[in-house]
């Protein structure tokens, strides 16, 4: 039997000062601020994509989860590439199952920015095993591209929302 494929989790150290200003200006975007959109099921765009620079701190956090990922990946001064989107999850919405092993992924991640009580946990599905992390703002998770995972249902009356990244080889 193969074991648990690994999922690091750690807190990104800037949290209380990023996640509420972060929360703020993604409240005040518009659709036509998005530069993509994908993923529509169950009658919302799963995966929301914007400029880096878009929205206050998320250079920070990448930034962040890439010394993470170079830890991780032993990639000394290797080119990485890291790209990212938004997920906002409003209140009955989940995600759906799904792995982000489509082209050349190393790693992948997601960040918490705001995290109601009961908005659902993330399920990392790794037959036999189903494994719950239930998040908090500030955690970031890295786990394997090929980790097929999903979201709870969202039933608190808030607004959930992460950033979540793969980090590929760069040029």
């Amino acid at each position: 039997m193969q074991p648990l494929s690994p999922i690091s989790a750690c807190r990104y150290p800037d949290a209380d000062a990023v996640n509420g200003p972060l929360a703020v200006a993604f409240a005040e975007l518009h659709d036509a601020d998005f530069r993509h959109r994908s993923h529509f099921i169950g009658g919302r765009f799963e995966n929301l994509y914007l400029e880096r620079g878009r929205l206050p701190g998320v250079d920070a956090i990448l930034g962040f989860a890439e010394a993470q990922a170079r830890a991780l990946l032993n990639a000394g001064d290797k080119p990485l590439r890291l790209g990212f989107w938004l997920n906002a999850m409003e209140p009955g919405q989940r995600t759906s199952a799904h792995g982000h092993d489509e082209n050349d992924e190393l790693l992948s991640g997601v960040y918490y920015i705001a995290v109601p009580p009961d908005s659902g946990d993330i399920l990392f599905h790794d037959d036999p095993f189903e494994v719950r992390v239930t998040p908090e703002a500030g955690m970031m998770l890295l786990f394997p591209p090929a980790l097929v995972h999903s979201v709870q249902e969202n039933r608190s009356g808030q607004r959930r929302l992460s950033l979540a990244f793969n980090v590929g080889p760069g040029e």
